[in-house]
């Protein structure tokens, strides 16, 4: 006998009356029965929310990064007054949602057939591929990937470059249900004019000189996966025309003749041009176009998000160290407000550049400071904004080192002072600074002040810096 499908109820506090057994001959069902929504166990095949308030809880916006293509289902009690529009569009942006009546009849499968379990973008993985998703822009960029995560339909991504285009093709693939299969990545302004047909679609054994065996092309590659074809504003008409068949048919005709071949593949397309002014100049067909504007996402640039530099630098400081073999180094508090300020051309590409430029150059030090990026001043001559003040300083200056601190900022006052006292304040002052400095890291904190790590724990009970859970913990 077949296993049943998996059904996790969150009721959000509300009473179920009893439904999740009647439920029990068609559904594997949990219960979630806390007020406040946990996350969903990773196997499960459908979440069903109460909706008890007008507004979806905040817990549960934060939690929708987590579940991927994971179909949801939001239940009203049969009795209950109708929601207003604002508070229906709430509930409808958390995700692939559908919405329900709780009742005796259980609730049908989700959005979905599904050819095996979906793979989920957890928060740590959208941090590895770079995805941070603090910024309003990027919580609606990822809104977008997961819901096109849950379908076959192409997506065209659009933005700058270096904003991180093929990282979101891969997320969308790795949050749909065909994780597991091939991802084909194609840089189409790479490949020269004459041979990308070939490369895209195969040829057969003949079809042209060297042609000397049957080559199945991306697109077969790809079966049952993604194909990502980035800058496909470059593609020439023919290549075009082809590509068109491939989206409407579903099938290559590979050069040289012989039977189409069927395929099953999400097409991911990205352009770092305006794909609209083209088709207005005739570089690009119109119905292409328009097969693949399916669902359109546009990547905003860095400095459009800059509350997501110091999250993204901190990953590619410690990404950068592993790859050159370092020992992990810190960004100096100073330094955030320093990279936030600046425009970032390049966007993140560039700014992971920047890091492990300055990761390389630093030698053995543990602690980058801003003056370790003072190479971003000597291109450029225009004006930058300090973060949160307005103030409009030169890049130089920006970047310019601070007059060093006097050894000890204070003189021995005439009636003396209580050296003890003042000696545990100066510790308590570094070693909260050191803290800082390695954000919470206490190894690397105790490294920076040339202690082991059991003497600077100790210092830190002494000196009453630890947090009573944390000790427990410990």
């Amino acid at each position: 006998m077949a296993p049943l499908a998996r059904l996790h109820w969150s009721t959000l506090g509300d009473d179920t009356g009893g439904l999740e057994h009647r439920w029990a001959a068609f559904w594997d069902v949990t219960v979630d029965r806390g007020a406040q929504p946990a996350l969903a166990p990773r196997e499960v095949d459908l979440w069903v929310i109460s909706v008890k308030s007008a507004l979806p809880p905040p817990e549960l916006n934060r939690m929708m990064a987590e579940v991927g293509a994971l179909p949801i289902l939001l239940a009203l009690k049969a009795d209950a007054p109708a929601l207003e529009p604002k508070a229906l569009a709430e509930w409808g942006a958390l995700g692939s949602v559908r919405w329900g009546v709780l009742g005796a009849e259980p609730p049908m499968p989700g959005l979905r057939p599904r050819s095996g379990p979906t793979t989920q973008l957890s928060a740590s993985q959208a941090l590895a591929f770079g995805l941070v998703g603090a910024s309003t822009a990027m919580q609606d960029v990822l809104a977008r990937a997961r819901s096109a995560a849950a379908t076959r339909a192409t997506v065209l991504l659009l933005g700058e470059s270096g904003t991180g285009k093929e990282v979101i093709a891969r997320a969308i693939h790795r949050m749909s249900a065909d994780a597991s299969q091939a991802f084909v990545a194609v840089h189409c302004g790479s490949i020269p004019e004459n041979l990308l047909e070939s490369e895209l679609f195969g040829y057969n054994k003949g079809a042209f000189t060297d042609a000397r065996k049957d080559t199945p092309g991306k697109f077969r590659e790809a079966h049952g996966g993604t194909i990502f074809l980035d800058e496909v504003g470059t593609m020439p008409l023919a290549a075009q025309v082809r590509l068109l068949r491939v989206l409407q048919e579903r099938e290559v005709q590979p050069l040289g003749g012989g039977a189409p071949v069927k395929v099953d593949v999400r097409v991911v397309t990205a352009s770092n041009v305006d794909l609209w002014k083209k088709v207005q100049d005739g570089s690009f067909r119109e119905d292409l176009f328009y097969r693949l504007e399916v669902v359109p996402i546009t990547m905003p640039p860095l400095r459009a998000r800059p509350e997501e530099v110091p999250f993204l630098a901190q990953h590619f400081l410690n990404r950068k160290a592993r790859e050159h073999g370092l020992y992990p180094k810190a960004l100096h508090p100073s330094v955030d407000p320093l990279l936030m300020a600046l425009p970032w051309p390049g966007n993140v590409r560039q700014l992971e550049n920047a890091i492990e430029r300055a990761i390389v150059l630093s030698d053995k030090r543990p602690v980058l400071t801003r003056e370790d990026f003072a190479f971003l001043a000597e291109r450029r001559g225009e004006l930058a904004v300090e973060p949160g003040t307005g103030t409009e300083i030169r890049y130089v200056e920006h970047f310019a080192p601070r007059e060093p601190a006097p050894a000890f900022g204070m003189d021995l006052p005439p009636e003396g002072l209580d050296l003890n006292q003042v000696v545990s304040g100066m510790e308590k002052t570094l070693m909260l600074q050191s803290l800082a400095i390695t954000r919470g890291n206490k190894k690397r904190a105790a490294d920076l002040l040339g202690l082991k790590r059991t003497t600077f724990l100790e210092k830190m009970k002494r000196l009453d810096l630890e947090d009573p859970a944390e000790a427990e913990a410990e």
